[in-house]
């Protein structure tokens, strides 16, 4: 008898967190969906400027993001503190990798700038003296052929 109710609670408890799930599924679609059509309408009529799209998927797939660690991970239903160590090395991780994506293009950028052999390395020849051009050939000759 005791085993009969206890599988009645655990139905009952897992028709609940079955029910968040598919709602969080369903969000992620929509997100995703929301998404796509974007990117396709993008493609075809530009209708809004590259950067502002790029904007907009940052700002969905931080969305997706969030419901994942909420439910998924179950930070949602956790206190402050234990989210907020987890959330604030998080961020500070994605700084880390912005800082050092945006230093590393600055350093490329410059680079190109500013260092002229880099700059004129295919594009111009050091002019060849008259007598430096007749000793190359006396020594790019065999010995004994004339």
């Amino acid at each position: 008898m005791e085993n009969s109710h206890t599988s009645a609670s655990e139905g009952h408890e897992s028709n609940f967190s079955t029910k968040i799930i598919w709602r969080t599924f369903w969000i992620l679609l929509i997100i995703t969906v929301i998404e796509l059509i974007l990117a396709i309408v993008y493609y075809e009529t530009h209708f809004i400027s590259k950067h502002l799209l790029n904007g907009l998927f940052v700002i969905g797939t931080l969305a997706k993001a969030f419901f994942i660690i909420a439910e998924f991970m179950h930070l949602g239903h956790e206190i402050r503190n234990l989210i907020m160590t987890i959330a604030i090395p998080a961020m500070l991780f994605i700084w880390f990798l912005a800082a050092f994506l945006w230093d590393g293009n600055s350093y490329k950028n410059l680079r190109n700038k500013y260092d002229p052999y880099h700059v004129q390395q295919d594009s111009t020849k050091a002019p060849v003296k008259e007598g430096e051009h007749q000793q190359e050939e006396e020594h790019g000759k065999k010995p004994g052929v004339e």
